[in-house]
């Protein structure tokens, strides 16, 4: 341990001040500290929850139920990311409805889908297009692609969603935010900063050991002042105008819509969905989808884990019923989920 890291951890230790909460928003900020232990070096005083920083938690059942639909109802090649396939809607899954005669393929990228529908014209491809400001872009280039190679079978079926109104409705669970410094690489500060002004206190951080306890120690101190405070601590990847070409595609490309989050509810304006310019690459509209409510009676507790009211530990189905083998919730399905953190690294506190 060097000595800047030995100084800040001697800190946090030593923290006897008022109890303070602290969010970190990104799923692979709960990883890091997770798998670095950082929460058994903070005072008891020092409570570092959990927000709805993975895509995939946060992705509501009733899209799940829609791309269940596309796939069996109207014989769609669905074309997701591996994590997705096993996240339940509706007490399905796509895993489960592949093994029902569902074409269900992997890809890494959102351009693969593209690929797939260009080498499969006979097939009605839909790419499940989900995912912060930090992949978007990238969802988006695929359809420009799609579009410049006139794939009148390839759409996507949107679950895009935009921070912003998550950090709002969750700057009533904590004190302060370690904002996610990827989704902060494309938006730059100045959304952050308009919060800082509304009296939401935070710091942009990265993923190192260094960073990681450094911002929690700002924010300690900021904290321990009783002063709201702004800081980006992640300088070398985040800027204050962001990444300006994909905040153009974002702003050409797509308007926003209120969006459902998974166990949260409906946040408005937080969706994105694809301009009239895109429209026939929307799933949504060339096949007339139906509404899907999306509820499903469980004791899964992802929602409050999602929003900092307990941890993993207190869902009654952890590790019992909820296993990576057997996800009742999305949480523990995702590689960036709380539940599967706190599974694969044994956190107890």
């Amino acid at each position: 341990m060097n000595d800047l890291l030995r100084a800040a951890s001697e800190k946090l230790k030593n923290y006897n001040g008022k109890k303070v909460r602290i969010m970190e928003v990104c799923g692979t900020h709960t990883h890091e500290i997770m798998r670095l232990g950082i929460r058994k070096l903070l005072s008891e005083n020092i409570e570092l929850i959990s927000g709805p920083g993975c895509p995939v938690c946060v992705t509501d059942e009733a899209f799940i139920e829609k791309a269940i639909f596309l796939a069996l109802e109207k014989n769609c090649t669905i074309l997701s990311f591996g994590d997705l396939l096993r996240v339940p809607g509706g007490g399905n899954s796509l895993l489960l409805a592949r093994a029902h005669g569902a074409k269900v393929e992997t890809v890494y990228s959102a351009m693969d889908s593209v690929k797939y529908a260009k080498a499969h014209t006979d097939e009605d491809c839909v790419f499940l297009s989900i995912g912060f400001e930090t992949t978007v872009p990238g969802n988006l280039l695929a359809v420009k692609k799609a579009k410049d190679l006139s794939l009148s079978n390839f759409s996507v079926l949107s679950a895009m969603k935009t921070m912003p109104g998550a950090y709002r409705l969750m700057a009533r669970s904590t004190d302060a935010f370690l904002y996610p410094g990827h989704v902060c690489a494309i938006t730059g500060t100045k959304e952050l900063q308009e919060l800082y002004k509304d009296g939401v206190s935070g710091v942009i951080s990265g993923f190192s050991p260094e960073e990681l306890l450094s911002s929690i120690l700002f924010c300690v101190d900021g904290l321990s002042k009783g002063k709201t405070f702004f800081k980006n601590l992640y300088p070398r990847v985040v800027t204050e105008e962001g990444n300006i070409e994909a905040k153009r595609l974002i702003s050409e490309m797509t308007v926003p819509v209120d969006s459902k989050w998974r166990g949260i509810g409906v946040i408005k304006g937080s969706g994105l969905v694809l301009s009239d310019e895109y429209a026939s690459f929307d799933a949504e509209k060339k096949f007339e989808i139906p509404t899907f409510d999306g509820k499903r009676e469980t004791a899964c507790r992802c929602g409050d884990v999602l929003t900092g009211k307990i941890t993993p530990n207190g869902c009654p189905l952890f590790r019992k019923v909820c296993t990576p083998e057997n996800p009742v919730g999305a949480c523990m399905v995702s590689s960036e989920g709380a539940c599967s953190a706190y599974y694969d690294y044994g956190e107890k506190r």
